[in-house]
């Protein structure tokens, strides 16, 4: 920070227009992508030559020592005195993120069912109740609440004292939370008596019990206290439970989170915290296997949500920003609680599902807060083009700016339907790429700043330097094809596994020494832009030729017919490996050879002959996660034909299988 505390970046001139000028008078872009000597595509050189961030030390070490093994940190914050270059707590015990700009609106927009309830966040310090629950800085907090505002409080409360939070995602199930509560080793679990989602009334607090029970039994109980939120959806005009929710209440264990902060104080001094100290805790999916705990640091992850934030969605005091994931996940950890929170930003919290009460729930929601600013997932862009233009033109949305995607890569057909449609052609889209690893945004366009190719995640972010290796972990120069890496790391990246850091090392720095692997293939075209093709296990190897199944997947959804598409692998006796396709069909269209013949030649004509298809199968609906992400590890059996499916515990709906593994024998 200078000494007058201005920041940094300083992002606004003083006629408030962008500090990034779109485009220069010769139409070049402002981050010219690939210098001839191939500098770095963002050169953010001072005058003297030196990098913003320094990040050699004078001996030309890195700063950041990924893999040191007395494992030092990866990104050293701390000046010469030891105290925090970004410190995040203020002496006068302001809140860590002052949340509200001169006039501006409350910070989240809280929706339940029919009902608006304004919730300002920071209004009330609800620190004091952990407390009640003897947590101490160090100590894990398990939260496993719907997209209520006690889920902001709960997250900000443990940054506050110190505590290290470890997020569940409220749709997993009790076998899942009592292994991530075990591998976190939490004393205290924080959720809700219930909650709707849609129309189906979910038990949350069963739920837990049998988690807690489950822990009890592998002599792993941990946790003393669960603290209880009652869902103001499930209770009468007087405040009791309605009678569809049946919770048990153990008087030794469970505590009242309305009880607790009747005794709660009104203010609480914040826990001074080193830049390195752990912040949150967060589980990747268990759908390829035990799940992983990655765990991002307080100074480094901040900083980096805040600068993501701030330049990727452009924003303004004056903006509303509304991303629509959950909050279980990354991207509600980074851009639903605290990039814009860290930036002042005006939120809408959503907790409900893109299509209840009707198809244009999230159009009535953009129109009635006049949203400047959304970030969704392809999967709920393509779901939503499924219903056409009509429940979108019955709402305004013209306060829309910028469109975000986020999740997975999206296809060109779904990202046109989101610019033209939604955006109306004005907006422009922001297809980010990033990881839970990353903690923010790693490739990612600019608004407005960087032309724009529909699927394409364009070029990296500020300090991001990607890498295409081949399967030697040779670099490969200009048009090329082949593994994601990055050359040095960023303030965002994680630091470890939460008390596994063999396994740490071996997944994402071992493959290829000296680069950071991120699973992911790469495609880089010949104007330096980056696609990515999908995880490196969803890469397809016929006859020699490596295929990317998201490529084939966005030849299969150019098709007027075909709604969504999932391509795997399957063993072949000449090629070694072809393709089975995998085709969810819009409205009434009928499956029929005639279809099949229509999509192999599109396949054949998109990305050639090598790429046609061997099988494709009729997929009324795609096995997927509880938060929307195909899962192709169990297509792949299906494919094969195997029903050894191993763990299930996140599959949205198990009765999709059944129906797959009927119609395979229909694969034409």
């Amino acid at each position: 920070m200078s000494h007058d505390n201005t920041h940094i970046y300083h992002v606004m001139s003083h006629d408030n227009t962008h500090t990034y000028d779109v485009m220069s008078h010769d139409n070049t872009h402002i981050y010219h992508v690939m210098s001839h000597d191939s500098t770095h595509i963002y050169d953010v050189m001072s005058h003297d030559n030196t990098h913003i961030y320094h990040v050699m030390s004078h001996d030309n070490t890195h700063t950041y020592d990924v893999m040191s093994h007395d494992n030092t940190h990866i990104y050293h914050v701390m000046s010469h005195d030891n105290t925090h270059i970004y410190h995040v707590m203020s002496h006068d015990n302001t809140h860590i993120y002052h949340v509200m700009r001169n006039n501006n609106k409350h910070i989240y927009d809280v929706m339940r069912n029919n009902n608006t309830h304004i919730y300002d966040v920071m209004s009330h310090d609800n620190t004091h109740i952990y407390d009640v629950m003897r947590v101490k800085k160090g100590d894990r907090v398990s939260i496993y609440l719907p997209m209520v505002p006690e889920l902001v409080c709960s997250m900000l409360s443990c940054a506050r004292i110190g505590a290290v939070h470890s997020v569940v995602f409220a749709g997993f199930s009790s076998e899942s939370l009592c292994e991530r509560i075990i591998d976190a080793q939490s004393s205290v679990l924080i959720t809700a008596d219930g909650v709707y989602r849609g129309e189906k009334l979910i038990n949350l607090k069963q739920i837990v019990d049998e988690a807690l029970e489950k822990c009890k039994e592998r002599g792993s109980s941990t946790v003393t206290k669960c603290l209880v939120v009652k869902h103001p959806a499930l209770r009468t005009k007087d405040g009791a439970a309605c009678n569809k929710l049946q919770t048990a209440w153990d008087s030794s264990c469970d505590v009242s989170w309305d009880e607790a902060m009747k005794d709660s104080a009104d203010q609480c001094e914040p826990t001074w915290m080193d830049s390195e100290d752990p912040l949150f805790i967060l589980y990747t999916s268990g759908s390829t296997g035990k799940p992983k705990g990655v765990l991002h640091t307080v100074a480094g992850y901040l900083l980096y949500t805040y600068l993501t934030f701030k330049y990727v969605f452009d924003h303004h005091h004056d903006d509303v920003f509304w991303c629509t994931a959950d909050i279980g996940w990354i991207t509600g950890h980074s851009y639903i609680t605290y990039g814009p929170l860290a930036n002042g930003a005006t939120s809408v919290l959503f907790e409900g599902i893109p299509t209840h009460p009707h198809v244009g729930r999230f159009w009535e929601i953009i129109q009635k807060y006049k949203v400047t600013k959304f970030y969704t997932a392809p999967t709920a862009i393509r779901l939503l083009m499924k219903y056409g233009r009509e429940p979108l033109q019955k709402f305004d949305v013209s306060s829309l700016r910028v469109l975000g995607s986020v999740g997975e890569p999206i296809n060109p057909e779904a990202w046109l339907w989101y610019h033209s449609v939604v955006g109306r052609g004005q907006c422009p889209v922001v297809d980010t790429f990033w990881q839970t690893e990353t903690g923010g945004h790693v490739l990612t366009p600019l608004p407005a700043a960087t032309p724009l190719k529909p699927g394409s995640a364009t070029f990296p972010f500020f300090g991001v330097v990607p890498t295409i290796l081949n399967e030697h972990g040779e670099e490969l120069e200009g048009e090329a094809e082949g593994y994601l890496v990055f050359r040095r790391p960023w303030p965002g990246i994680m630091r470890t596994l939460h008390k596994n850091q063999e396994r740490f090392e071996k997944t994402y720095f071992r493959k290829f020494p000296g680069f950071y692997m991120t699973g992911d293939g790469c495609r880089r075209d010949k104007d330096g832009y980056y696609w990515i093709t999908g995880r490196i296990d969803d890469m397809l190897n016929v006859s020699g030729h490596l295929l990317s199944s998201a490529e084939v997947e966005a030849a299969l959804t150019e098709h007027p017919a075909v709604a969504e598409a999932a391509v795997v692998g399957r063993p072949h006796q000449v090629k070694g490996e072809c393709l089975h396709c995998f085709v969810s069909l819009k409205g009434s269209t009928e499956f029929s050879l005639s279809l099949v013949q229509q999509l192999k030649t599109l396949v054949r004509e998109k990305i050639g002959p090598i790429a046609t298809p061997d099988f494709i199968q009729n997929a009324p609906a795609l096995p997927k996660t509880r938060s929307g992400k195909i899962m192709r590890r169990v297509l792949r059996q299906v494919a094969r034909n195997d029903r050894d499916l191993g763990d299930l515990s996140t599959l949205a709906d198990p009765k999709v299988l059944e129906h797959l593994f009927k119609l395979r024998n229909e694969a034409v």
